[in-house]
This record gives C-alpha cells, structure tokens and sequence, in this order.
C-alpha cells in the first residue's frame, strides 16, 4: 500500500505529473465488463483505458501502460488510485518502480480522495451507460472507446479548465508557452 500524496491536490500545473486511476464496471447481457482508465489530472484528459471481463492487475497495468506509450511521463510522476488488490499487487507495483513512477493511494474508504475519476464515472455512466441496454462486451468496448475518444477528451467542457474539453486546454496552454 502507498501513502496518499495527492492529499486532495486536484490541480496540477504540468501535463505528466500526476494520473489518477480507478475500475468501475458496466452491465451487458454478457455479464459485467471492468474499465480501467488513467486520467491527467493536469488536463483531466482519459490517457490510459483498458476493458476485460476479469477485473485482475493486468486490467490495472494495461490502462498505465497505454498511458505510457502515449504520453512518455517521466521519472517521478504520482499515479493516484483507490485502495484496490490491483494497485496493490506486485505486477502494478513493479510496473511503477521500473518507470520510477510514485504510487498514492486514497485513505480507506474515502471516494473523495479520487473526486476526478469518480467523476469521469459518473459522466460516462449518466451520459452513455444509462441510456443503453448492452447486448454484448465488445458492443460495449466500443462504445465507451467512442466516447472517451470522439465525445470526452475532443468536446467534453470542464468547469475545472474554463469551460473547455481536455484536448482544448492541453492546445491552448501549449501555444500559450510557444508565444511567451
């Protein structure tokens, strides 16, 4: 288990210096299919996800690594999460300490200590999950994949940047340093 480094600190100032992570879990006729994301607290841009109908530490471990291959945070970079056996266990734990990455974790049963991914949670199930009725998990893989990448990260606004999506305000302080 990991101290709580974050301690509620949900703005961060640099892109790559703190992700924040959790599962969750959708309903299909199927049965149950987990999501994990990894989300940039500086942008609260989605960076990493993975789905599976397993919720084991490779669920966990996928979504960081595709956070990883996407973004290239360096050395030093806090990943925040729950409580969770996942984030927890050796292969997680492993996966943090070879990229030197600092692991956080929420106190014990306290949701607020992760507001933004349980945030994200709520948006997607109230925005997409709520309205469906799920037949199978790739329907289902597919459909959370279209609105992390076509509706959240491209057109979602945050109250938190502005009133801008994560793509929006990730290019806008961007061209903010390329003009000072």
């Amino acid at each position: 288990m990991f101290d709580n480094l974050l301690q509620r600190q949900f703005d961060v100032l640099q892109p790559g210096q703190v992700y924040a992570a959790d599962i969750t879990y959708v309903w299909t006729q199927e049965g149950w299919l987990y999501l994990a994301v990894v989300i940039d607290l500086y942008s609260r841009k989605v960076v990493g996800w993975s789905m599976n109908n397993r919720m084991k530490s490779q669920l966990v471990c996928d979504a960081l690594k595709i956070a990883i291959w996407q973004r290239r945070p360096k050395a030093g970079l806090i990943h925040h999460s729950d409580r969770g056996s996942q984030y927890a266990s050796q292969a997680f734990r492993k996966l943090l300490r070879v990229n030197g990455f600092l692991g956080s974790m929420s106190r014990k049963g306290d949701c607020w200590d992760n507001a933004v991914v349980e945030n994200f949670f709520g948006s997607l199930k109230q925005e997409r999950g709520q309205w469906r009725n799920y037949q199978t998990r790739f329907e289902t893989q597919q459909d959370i994949l279209h609105y992390i990448s076509m509706w959240y990260n491209p057109y979602r606004l945050h109250s938190t940047l502005g009133y801008v999506s994560p793509i929006d305000y990730e290019q806008q302080n961007e061209e903010m340093k390329k003009a000072a």
